[in-house]
């Protein structure tokens, strides 16, 4: 059963399950083909790791979830420590367009009523699949800005990217799809990647469980 926090925005009650703090512990599976020109016998370089994730979904108020999800590698000799991986950071958001009474650009306050202030106004968001739109915004410090479409229906969510925004210095990375679903009252995840180079395929998964 999911429960809804008090002080929840009404276009957050889609994303509700995703609230709190998750977790666990992954597996990073990623295939790095041959640079062009090399053997025909020549292997895929294969990254394959355990690490572990904890991830957090919250809201004030507004219309948006608030996203941070910090990783790290298991040692890989016993009575080793933990090493630090990633961290990245964002937004998530059902997909409608913005108008007057909605805060921005930058500080320009909202003028007006808000128009999904109750269910029976974001029911009328509901796409043709039975599900909502949404956006999702993410930014990692390597230099790397994500934009993600996709939809929540029920219990699951399916993203893909729309942008990538890369800096000068960070490394390749074209593209990417996620999938997120809650199983048996943990948060399952799956992301794909184009990156180095590489057609879009497999790259990592988790499985979370709810923080104390």
């Amino acid at each position: 059963m999911i429960e809804i926090p008090l002080g929840l925005h009404a276009e957050l009650v889609p994303l509700s399950w995703l609230l709190g703090v998750w977790e666990g512990s992954g597996v990073l599976d990623y295939a790095i083909d041959p640079p062009a020109g090399s053997p025909a016998t020549a292997e895929p370089t294969k990254v394959t790791r355990e690490f572990g994730q904890r991830v957090s979904f919250s809201h004030d108020g507004l219309p948006y979830l608030s996203y941070s999800s910090y990783s790290w590698l298991y040692p890989e000799v016993e009575g080793g420590e933990p090493t630090p991986l990633v961290t990245e950071t964002g937004y998530w958001r059902l997909s409608r367009p913005l108008g007057e009474s909605d805060a921005g650009p930058g500080l320009i306050p909202g003028v007006g009523t808000a128009p999904y202030t109750d269910a029976e106004s974001v029911e009328t968001l509901r796409n043709d699949a039975g599900g909502f739109d949404i956006e999702v915004s993410l930014v990692h410090p390597d230099g790397v800005s994500e934009l993600y479409l996709g939809q929540v229906v029920g219990p699951r969510i399916d993203l893909a990217t729309d942008a990538v925004v890369r800096t000068r210095t960070a490394k390749n990375y074209t593209a990417a799809t996620r999938l997120y679903g809650l199983v048996d009252n943990h948060l399952l995840w799956a992301w794909d990647i184009a990156a180095l180079g590489q057609s879009l395929r497999t790259h990592a998964s988790g499985r979370l469980a709810k923080a104390d």
